[in-house]
């Protein structure tokens, strides 16, 4: 960006020295045309400047500039326009008028050139318009230049987290196997004690999640498998499981819809977005107050919108909240949203956002995702 703003002034600085020496040198020629013309007019023949009028004539016929001659009865002829200028008394009547709106004085003559208008010749309108079109092309250079940092940048942070993620999985993998094998191990130690099998069956229920979890993590960077899916069940799953794990003055209302909604969905990534969500709703609350979920069609989309009676989310970070990194809590590294954001957007061709926000009244985020039923 900086190389192409110092190419630009340079453009421009050197430009403008070309037109202005471009324009001195016709002010020159329309000079010597000036005083060629005056000496061809008031010439006397008689005192033998055959020679001179032969000189100025010359000078004027090979006059490069456009000229407007205009007789006494007001006709209009053009010389150095083009062919098609020439036959046409309207455009040389709008270089006339151009000629004088500008504060220009015509060469006074007689005959059939009483006025003459001299105009600067079109090389130097372009000159001057060459300033903006570089302009335009350096502009067009740095967005191009942008654009490709940009794509490359996104693209680099895209392998470290699907490289992340996937390292994550497998690390995942070990202790899970590990849990697992203790459970089973301590379900015969607890074959008479009824209450101790319930710990253990509750325990896992949340191994399950982490198979899950590492299972979510494994498809990060991959194309996931979509599939015909009821949103209102997966909803109510995430709900179920997540209610007996949150404080007790935390209450949640899932409204159910009047028609079944389906939408082509990865189980897995869809609802990890609406856990990510549920969990930030938690962490807004402090203990207590109403997590809400309700959908509605709007046109061939389905919009689910999560509610929270949390601290809220301030207008100007609607959109910051979903960049990597952005966190307000102690704990984490803010890349919950960017995740949810993208399982939406790129895998789900839906849309995430911040539908409205009033401090600790009520915080919505809104999920559109395609229709198939």
């Amino acid at each position: 960006m900086v190389m192409g703003a110092i190419l630009l002034l340079f453009t421009i600085m050197y430009s403008n020295f070309l037109a202005d020496s471009l324009k001195k040198n016709e002010e020159k020629n329309i000079f010597l045309f000036k005083q060629a013309l005056e000496r061809f007019i008031n010439q006397d023949v008689t005192s033998g400047g055959n020679n001179d009028i032969a000189l100025h004539s010359t000078i004027v016929d090979s006059f490069p500039l456009p000229v407007v001659f205009e007789d006494e009865t007001g006709n209009l002829q053009g010389q150095n326009f083009s062919e098609e200028e020439l036959n046409d008394p309207e455009f040389l009547k709008r270089k006339k008028e151009e000629f004088l709106e500008s504060g220009e004085i015509p060469i006074k003559g007689y005959g059939y050139s009483k006025y003459i208008y001299c105009f600067n010749s079109p090389l130097l309108g372009y000159i001057k318009l060459f300033p903006l079109v570089q302009g335009l092309m350096v502009s067009l250079y740095i967005a191009l230049g942008y654009f490709l940092f940009s794509s490359s940048r996104k693209a680099e942070q895209n392998r470290v987290w699907a490289g992340m993620a996937k390292e994550t999985a497998h690390q995942l993998g070990t202790p899970i196997s590990a849990i697992l094998g203790w459970i089973e191990y301590l379900k015969d130690s607890y074959t008479d004690k009824p209450e101790g099998l319930d710990v253990l069956e509750e325990l896992k229920k949340d191994v399950d999640r982490l198979e899950l979890v590492a299972d979510r993590f494994s498809k990060i960077g991959s194309d996931p498998v979509l599939e015909d899916t009821n949103i209102y069940d997966e909803l109510v799953e995430v709900k179920d499981y997540l209610q007996r794990r949150s404080p007790r003055k935390v209450s949640f209302v899932f409204e159910k819809p009047e028609y079944e909604v389906r939408a082509m969905v990865n189980k897995h990534l869809f609802v990890w977005v609406i856990e990510n969500l549920v969990r930030n709703s938690l962490d807004a609350m402090d203990g207590k107050g109403t997590i809400g979920c309700k959908m509605y069609r709007q046109n061939t989309n389905v919009v689910i919108e999560m509610s929270d009676t949390g601290h809220g989310i301030a207008a100007s970070k609607f959109k910051s909240v979903f960049k990597p990194g952005y966190s307000t809590k102690k704990r984490g590294w803010g890349l919950g949203l960017s995740l949810a954001k993208r399982i939406i957007e790129d895998y789900h061709k839906g849309k995430i956002y911040v539908k409205s926000s009033k401090p600790n009244e009520e915080t919505i985020f809104a999920i559109v995702l395609p229709i198939t039923g």
